[in-house]
């Protein structure tokens, strides 16, 4: 969906099939090309092509409409719908120029109530808000899996492993529920849309930012940010408050008198899910080196510097579908470090065993006991 051209004059407010003026017709080829654009079901093709009978009129307006569409797959729908209609829609987008798309939608929405259609076009006509300008649909991968997603307006999304996203994308609002997981957000500039992850009670908007979510459990959620800022508030927050906010945390003197929190490159932040209050939680700077360590999972890789065997053991079982269990409580407390690339069990344990003296046997379900060989 990219470009139509401007809604026509008087000159074609003719009627058309018993109460139905020029310019509904117009606007219903809008709709009809719309949903084109996000994908016909076999009804509403049906739908389509009995409009589209009903009258020549409907037909030849559908097809100046779509002449002014950029996007190739609402040009191959109609073919197929309509073999002729090709050459006819080729030869029409040479003879107007392109505006935006939204003059169409606008005058449509100022119609409103005004518009008196005719009751047998009523069934073609989708919910306007809902499913023509709010787009929904989930990313996810599984255990052991990292995958890149770019969205429609260009941002990027690079999940980790066994992570869940939710998107939302209106007019007004780019807005993305981190379900579980841990995901790395590139975000693509619109200061008219505010892009804000949700993590339970509480969001993030960015400012044309790279920064980095992990739900870490059911209480707990960390922030990184490695490029521009990130405005925390809570997840209930309307839009219209949080474009408000946005302007406010860049003045410094009206920052201070926010319930949120502006995060910036360099910063991290870990947050309680039901934390009392997002100004009084601590930031963290944090260097290159740590934010390398901490997002090696980017690379395909998990770095250690000295934890705990039990705090390194619960990072690698987020990439595997194996359980460890410790049977000698002294291993726990093993100091471990190194590269490890994410998912690569079997490297891991052959580690263990030469660095650290630490045996294993698998069961048949897939448990991992360690055993200390002394």
């Amino acid at each position: 969906m990219s470009n139509v051209s401007q809604l026509f004059g008087n000159d074609n407010k003719q009627k058309n099939n018993g109460n139905v003026q020029g310019d509904n017709i117009q606007e219903l080829a809008c709709l009809w090309i719309s949903r084109i654009d996000r994908g016909l079901t076999t009804a509403e093709k049906q739908q389509l092509v009995t409009w589209c009978q009903q009258n020549n009129h409907h037909h030849s307006t559908l097809l100046e409409m779509a002449s002014y569409w950029d996007d190739l797959s609402v040009l191959n729908e109609l073919r197929d719908l309509f073999p002729l209609a090709q050459a006819k829609i080729q030869s029409k987008r040479h003879r107007f120029s392109v505006i935006a798309l939204a003059a169409s939608f606008a005058i449509v929405s100022l119609i409103g109530a005004n518009t008196l259609l005719n009751e047998s076009f009523l069934p073609y006509l989708p919910s306007f808000n809902e499913q023509m300008l709010t787009q929904t649909h989930t990313l996810k991968t599984k255990v052991g899996e990292q995958t890149s997603f770019t969205l429609q307006d260009g941002s990027q999304i690079q999940l980790n492993t066994n992570s869940l996203i939710k998107v939302k994308f209106s007019p007004n609002h780019r807005l993305l529920t981190l379900v579980r997981g841990e995901a790395r957000f590139d975000v693509a500039k619109d200061k008219n849309r505010p892009f804000t992850v949700t993590v339970g009670k509480k969001s993030f908007t960015a400012l044309g930012t790279i920064f980095n979510v992990q739900k870490t459990d059911s209480l707990a959620m960390e922030l990184v940010v490695t490029e521009g800022k990130v405005l925390i508030t809570k997840a209930s927050m309307p839009v219209t408050a949080i474009k408000e906010s946005l302007t406010q945390a860049l003045t410094p003197f009206k920052s201070d008198t926010l319930e949120a929190k502006l995060v910036v490159s360099g910063e991290k932040i870990i947050i309680a899910e039901h934390s009392p209050s997002i100004k009084t939680t601590p930031v963290e700077k944090v260097s290159l080196d740590q934010i390398h360590r901490d997002l090696a999972w980017q690379q395909g890789m998990l770095i250690f510097e000295g934890e705990p065997l039990s705090i390194a053991l619960t990072e690698i079982s987020r990439y595997t579908t194996n359980h460890f269990e410790i049977v000698d409580s002294e291993l726990a407390t093993i100091n471990v470090a190194g590269y490890f690339k994410a998912g690569d069990i079997d490297g891991l344990l052959s580690s263990l065993q030469s660095n650290f003296g630490i045996n294993f046997s698998k069961n048949p379900d897939g448990k991992i006991l360690l055993t200390s060989a002394n």
